[in-house]
Protein backbone atom coordinates (compact mmCIF):
# COMPACT_ATOMS: atom_id res chain seq x y z
CA UNK A 1 0.00 0.00 0.00
CA UNK A 2 2.89 2.33 0.79
CA UNK A 3 4.19 1.80 -2.78
CA UNK A 4 0.84 2.86 -4.24
CA UNK A 5 0.83 6.00 -2.10
CA UNK A 6 4.30 7.00 -3.19
CA UNK A 7 3.50 6.27 -6.84
CA UNK A 8 0.35 8.40 -6.72
CA UNK A 9 2.23 11.13 -4.85
CA UNK A 10 4.77 11.31 -7.70
CA UNK A 11 1.85 11.87 -10.07
CA UNK A 12 0.55 14.70 -7.87
CA UNK A 13 3.97 16.37 -7.84
CA UNK A 14 4.20 16.07 -11.64
CA UNK A 15 0.75 17.59 -12.12
CA UNK A 16 1.56 20.39 -9.69
CA UNK A 17 4.54 21.30 -11.91
CA UNK A 18 2.19 21.09 -14.91
CA UNK A 19 -0.18 23.61 -13.30
CA UNK A 20 2.79 25.85 -12.40
CA UNK A 21 3.88 25.86 -16.05
CA UNK A 22 0.35 26.61 -17.27
CA UNK A 23 0.10 29.46 -14.75
CA UNK A 24 3.32 30.94 -16.12
CA UNK A 25 1.94 30.76 -19.67
CA UNK A 26 -1.26 32.52 -18.62
CA UNK A 27 0.65 35.14 -16.62
CA UNK A 28 2.55 36.05 -19.79
CA UNK A 29 -0.42 36.14 -22.15
CA UNK A 30 0.24 39.86 -22.81
CA UNK A 31 4.05 39.69 -22.71
CA UNK A 32 5.55 40.87 -26.00
CA UNK A 33 7.26 38.06 -27.91
CA UNK A 34 6.61 35.46 -25.19
CA UNK A 35 6.60 31.83 -26.30
CA UNK A 36 4.50 29.33 -24.38
CA UNK A 37 6.14 26.25 -22.93
CA UNK A 38 4.79 22.73 -22.69
CA UNK A 39 5.79 20.35 -19.92
CA UNK A 40 6.72 16.77 -20.79
CA UNK A 41 6.53 13.70 -18.54
CA UNK A 42 8.30 10.36 -18.18
CA UNK A 43 7.50 7.18 -16.31
CA UNK A 44 10.10 6.22 -13.72
CA UNK A 45 11.70 2.96 -12.54
CA UNK A 46 9.86 -0.36 -12.67
CA UNK A 47 9.97 -3.28 -10.31
CA UNK A 48 10.19 -6.41 -12.44
CA UNK A 49 8.55 -9.43 -10.86
CA UNK A 50 8.90 -11.53 -14.00
CA UNK A 51 10.63 -10.67 -17.25
CA UNK A 52 9.14 -11.44 -20.65
CA UNK A 53 10.77 -14.37 -22.41
CA UNK A 54 11.74 -16.24 -19.27
CA UNK A 55 11.01 -19.95 -18.91
CA UNK A 56 8.15 -20.95 -16.66
CA UNK A 57 8.14 -23.89 -14.23
CA UNK A 58 6.43 -25.98 -16.91
CA UNK A 59 9.19 -25.26 -19.43
CA UNK A 60 7.22 -22.84 -21.63
CA UNK A 61 8.36 -19.36 -22.58
CA UNK A 62 6.48 -16.54 -20.84
CA UNK A 63 5.15 -14.18 -23.57
CA UNK A 64 4.68 -11.15 -21.31
CA UNK A 65 6.38 -9.91 -18.20
CA UNK A 66 5.10 -8.59 -14.88
CA UNK A 67 6.38 -5.14 -13.92
CA UNK A 68 4.90 -2.39 -11.75
CA UNK A 69 6.04 1.19 -12.19
CA UNK A 70 6.83 3.73 -9.51
CA UNK A 71 5.00 6.70 -10.98
CA UNK A 72 5.77 9.69 -13.19
CA UNK A 73 8.01 12.71 -13.24
CA UNK A 74 8.35 15.94 -15.22
CA UNK A 75 11.23 15.53 -17.65
CA UNK A 76 11.37 18.75 -19.69
CA UNK A 77 9.67 22.00 -20.60
CA UNK A 78 9.61 22.49 -24.35
CA UNK A 79 9.22 26.08 -25.54
CA UNK A 80 6.93 26.45 -28.55
CA UNK A 81 8.27 28.98 -31.08
CA UNK A 82 5.21 29.37 -33.27
CA UNK A 83 4.60 32.97 -34.31
CA UNK A 84 2.35 35.26 -32.31
CA UNK A 85 -0.14 37.78 -33.66
CA UNK A 86 1.36 41.06 -34.90
CA UNK A 87 -0.21 44.07 -33.22
CA UNK A 88 0.10 47.48 -34.94
CA UNK A 89 1.43 50.27 -32.71
CA UNK A 90 2.54 53.01 -35.11
CA UNK A 91 5.75 53.47 -33.10
CA UNK A 92 8.73 53.57 -35.51
CA UNK A 93 10.94 51.71 -33.03
CA UNK A 94 8.46 48.87 -32.43
CA UNK A 95 9.72 46.00 -34.57
CA UNK A 96 8.31 42.52 -35.12
CA UNK A 97 9.87 39.51 -36.82
CA UNK A 98 7.68 37.70 -39.34
CA UNK A 99 9.28 34.29 -39.53
CA UNK A 100 12.33 32.74 -37.92
CA UNK A 101 14.93 34.69 -35.97
CA UNK A 102 15.77 36.66 -32.85
CA UNK A 103 16.95 40.18 -32.17
CA UNK A 104 20.41 40.28 -30.59
CA UNK A 105 20.81 42.18 -27.31
CA UNK A 106 24.08 42.98 -25.57
CA UNK A 107 23.63 41.85 -21.97
CA UNK A 108 25.43 43.90 -19.27
CA UNK A 109 27.63 40.88 -18.44
CA UNK A 110 29.06 41.04 -21.96
CA UNK A 111 27.21 38.08 -23.46
CA UNK A 112 24.75 38.29 -26.34
CA UNK A 113 21.16 37.50 -25.46
CA UNK A 114 18.30 36.87 -27.87
CA UNK A 115 14.70 38.03 -27.88
CA UNK A 116 11.54 38.28 -29.96
CA UNK A 117 10.55 41.43 -28.06
CA UNK A 118 11.07 44.29 -30.50
CA UNK A 119 9.84 47.16 -28.31
CA UNK A 120 12.94 49.31 -28.69
CA UNK A 121 13.72 52.80 -27.38
CA UNK A 122 16.37 55.47 -27.86
CA UNK A 123 18.83 56.06 -25.03
CA UNK A 124 20.11 59.47 -23.97
CA UNK A 125 23.14 59.13 -26.24
CA UNK A 126 20.98 58.14 -29.25
CA UNK A 127 21.60 54.37 -29.22
CA UNK A 128 18.79 51.86 -29.80
CA UNK A 129 18.10 49.91 -26.61
CA UNK A 130 15.42 47.60 -25.19
CA UNK A 131 13.12 48.45 -22.29
CA UNK A 132 15.88 47.68 -19.76
CA UNK A 133 18.43 49.87 -21.52
CA UNK A 134 20.40 46.97 -23.03
CA UNK A 135 21.94 47.81 -26.40
CA UNK A 136 20.77 46.29 -29.67
CA UNK A 137 23.61 44.36 -31.31
CA UNK A 138 25.10 45.38 -33.73
CA UNK A 139 24.82 48.84 -32.19
CA UNK A 140 22.84 51.51 -34.02
CA UNK A 141 22.86 55.22 -33.13
CA UNK A 142 20.18 57.69 -34.16
CA UNK A 143 21.35 61.28 -34.81
CA UNK A 144 19.88 63.91 -32.51
CA UNK A 145 18.63 65.92 -35.48
CA UNK A 146 16.76 62.99 -37.01
CA UNK A 147 13.16 63.82 -37.86
CA UNK A 148 11.99 60.34 -38.94
CA UNK A 149 13.17 56.74 -38.61
CA UNK A 150 12.57 54.06 -41.23
CA UNK A 151 13.34 50.34 -40.87
CA UNK A 152 13.11 48.24 -44.03
CA UNK A 153 12.05 44.62 -44.07
CA UNK A 154 15.70 43.62 -44.55
CA UNK A 155 16.68 45.49 -41.37
CA UNK A 156 18.21 48.56 -42.99
CA UNK A 157 17.76 51.57 -40.67
CA UNK A 158 17.48 54.98 -42.30
CA UNK A 159 16.73 58.41 -40.89
CA UNK A 160 15.64 61.71 -42.30
CA UNK A 161 17.82 64.53 -41.07
CA UNK A 162 16.68 68.12 -41.00
CA UNK A 163 17.94 70.01 -44.03
CA UNK A 164 18.56 66.89 -46.17
CA UNK A 165 16.30 65.70 -48.96
CA UNK A 166 17.46 62.07 -49.00
CA UNK A 167 17.43 59.55 -46.13
CA UNK A 168 20.69 58.55 -44.47
CA UNK A 169 21.50 54.92 -43.61
CA UNK A 170 22.64 54.69 -39.98
CA UNK A 171 22.79 50.93 -39.39
CA UNK A 172 21.80 47.39 -40.25
CA UNK A 173 19.80 45.09 -37.97
CA UNK A 174 20.99 41.49 -37.92
CA UNK A 175 18.96 38.52 -36.72
CA UNK A 176 20.07 35.20 -35.29
CA UNK A 177 18.59 31.73 -35.63
CA UNK A 178 19.37 28.39 -34.01
CA UNK A 179 19.29 24.76 -35.08
CA UNK A 180 17.49 23.92 -31.83
CA UNK A 181 15.80 27.04 -30.41
CA UNK A 182 14.10 24.89 -27.75
CA UNK A 183 17.55 24.50 -26.21
CA UNK A 184 17.84 28.23 -25.42
CA UNK A 185 17.95 29.13 -21.74
CA UNK A 186 15.48 31.73 -20.48
CA UNK A 187 16.96 34.55 -18.36
CA UNK A 188 13.76 36.47 -17.76
CA UNK A 189 13.29 40.04 -19.05
CA UNK A 190 12.21 38.46 -22.39
CA UNK A 191 15.81 37.33 -22.96
CA UNK A 192 17.27 33.95 -23.95
CA UNK A 193 20.88 32.82 -24.13
CA UNK A 194 22.52 30.15 -26.23
CA UNK A 195 23.51 26.79 -24.74
CA UNK A 196 25.29 23.72 -26.04
CA UNK A 197 21.85 22.22 -26.72
CA UNK A 198 20.72 25.17 -28.87
CA UNK A 199 23.91 25.23 -30.91
CA UNK A 200 25.79 28.31 -32.06
CA UNK A 201 23.78 31.22 -33.51
CA UNK A 202 23.58 31.64 -37.27
CA UNK A 203 23.44 35.38 -37.98
CA UNK A 204 22.54 37.28 -41.13
CA UNK A 205 20.40 40.19 -42.26
CA UNK A 206 16.61 39.70 -42.25
CA UNK A 207 15.07 37.85 -45.23
CA UNK A 208 18.37 35.99 -45.80
CA UNK A 209 19.52 32.50 -44.74
CA UNK A 210 16.03 31.42 -43.71
CA UNK A 211 15.48 34.41 -41.42
CA UNK A 212 12.19 36.29 -41.29
CA UNK A 213 11.58 39.90 -42.21
CA UNK A 214 11.35 42.90 -39.89
CA UNK A 215 8.01 44.72 -39.76
CA UNK A 216 8.21 48.30 -38.49
CA UNK A 217 5.41 49.68 -36.35
CA UNK A 218 4.30 46.26 -35.07
CA UNK A 219 4.89 44.15 -31.97
CA UNK A 220 4.62 40.38 -31.81
CA UNK A 221 2.21 39.30 -29.10
CA UNK A 222 2.63 36.08 -27.11
CA UNK A 223 1.56 32.82 -28.73
CA UNK A 224 -0.39 31.75 -25.63
CA UNK A 225 -3.93 30.61 -26.42
CA UNK A 226 -5.98 31.23 -23.29
CA UNK A 227 -8.67 28.66 -24.13
CA UNK A 228 -6.09 25.92 -24.70
CA UNK A 229 -4.33 26.74 -21.44
CA UNK A 230 -7.60 26.68 -19.50
CA UNK A 231 -8.43 23.26 -20.96
CA UNK A 232 -4.94 22.02 -20.06
CA UNK A 233 -5.41 23.33 -16.53
CA UNK A 234 -8.69 21.43 -16.14
CA UNK A 235 -7.04 18.22 -17.39
CA UNK A 236 -4.13 18.70 -14.97
CA UNK A 237 -6.51 19.36 -12.09
CA UNK A 238 -8.50 16.19 -12.82
CA UNK A 239 -5.28 14.16 -13.04
CA UNK A 240 -4.20 15.62 -9.69
CA UNK A 241 -7.56 14.65 -8.15
CA UNK A 242 -7.35 11.09 -9.52
CA UNK A 243 -3.91 10.64 -8.00
CA UNK A 244 -5.22 11.89 -4.66
CA UNK A 245 -8.05 9.34 -4.94
CA UNK A 246 -5.46 6.62 -5.50
CA UNK A 247 -3.75 7.65 -2.25
CA UNK A 248 -7.07 7.55 -0.42
CA UNK A 249 -7.86 4.10 -1.85
CA UNK A 250 -4.45 2.76 -0.84
CA UNK A 251 -4.97 4.20 2.65
CA UNK A 252 -8.41 2.55 2.91
CA UNK A 253 -6.98 -0.80 1.80
CA UNK A 254 -4.16 -0.45 4.35
CA UNK A 255 -6.71 0.35 7.04
CA UNK A 256 -8.74 -2.75 6.13
CA UNK A 257 -5.63 -4.94 6.31
CA UNK A 258 -4.62 -3.47 9.66
CA UNK A 259 -8.08 -4.15 11.11
CA UNK A 260 -8.23 -7.82 10.14
CA UNK A 261 -9.05 -10.12 13.04
CA UNK A 262 -8.51 -13.83 13.39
Amino acid sequence: MIKAMRTAASGMVAQQMNVDNIANNLANVNTTGFKRSKIEFQDVLYQNYRKAGTTSALGSEVPTGLAIGYGARASATSRQFSGGTLSPTGNPLDLAISGDGFFQIQHPNGTIAYTRDGAFKISGDGRIVNADGFFLDPGISIPQDATAISVATDGTVEVMVAGQADPTTVGQIELARFVNPAGLEALGRNLLIATRASGDPLTDIPTQSGLGQVDQGYLEMSNVEVVDEMVNMIVAQRAYEMNSKAIQTADDMSSIANNLKR
